[in-house]
């Protein structure tokens, strides 16, 4: 098997732009939740009367977290016999479950180096307002409600901490 990582963080935190960087420097597999899931979700929402860019209410949550999340975890498991992965998503939930490394070792059958992607919320919200995604609209029409929904802290489990607030944007790891 060869070498897995797993990227999460915040929404804008930087991970997309941090998995791609790692990908290209260890020539693997990049599968970025938005990336692999992003059309089915738009057209599965439009279906049911939905909000198409609704990323994060109960409906979209309970539809479309797991099923979004075991596709990225089957499509690695397929990808890792013959080459490195890069798995990226926002993973929030799992950030208080110390068992999930343990639980992601046996799913993916590989010790995952899991990677957790910060930034401060004042940069988080600049960058969604720069990158004029639709799924980032009613964020940024609530931020309060938004920024206080928001996971801030830390994972339990060990990972390398990635700050993506330096103004170079190298993404410092700590």
């Amino acid at each position: 098997m060869h070498e897995c990582h797993v990227v999460c963080g915040a929404p804008a935190a930087g991970k997309s732009t941090y998995s791609r960087s790692l990908a290209q420097r260890l020539g693997a597999c990049l599968l970025d939740s938005d990336t692999l899931a992003g059309r089915l979700v738009t057209a599965g929402m439009t279906l049911a009367g939905l909000d198409p860019d609704d990323r994060d209410s109960p409906e979209y949550k309970r539809a479309y977290r797991l099923p979004v999340y075991e596709a990225l975890f089957d499509v690695a498991r397929a990808n890792l016999s013959h080459a490195p992965v890069v798995i990226c998503g926002p993973f929030t939930s799992e950030w208080q479950r110390e068992a999930w490394p343990e639980e992601l070792r046996t799913r993916l059958g590989t010790d995952p180096e899991l990677h957790f992607v910060w930034c401060d919320e004042d940069l988080r919200r600049r960058r969604m307002r720069e990158r004029g995604e639709a799924r980032d609209r009613q964020k940024l029409a609530d931020w309060e409600s938004f920024r206080t929904g928001s996971r801030e802290d830390r994972p339990v489990w060990p990972h390398r901490f990635i700050d993506t607030g330096e103004e170079d944007q190298s993404c410092n790891s700590r």
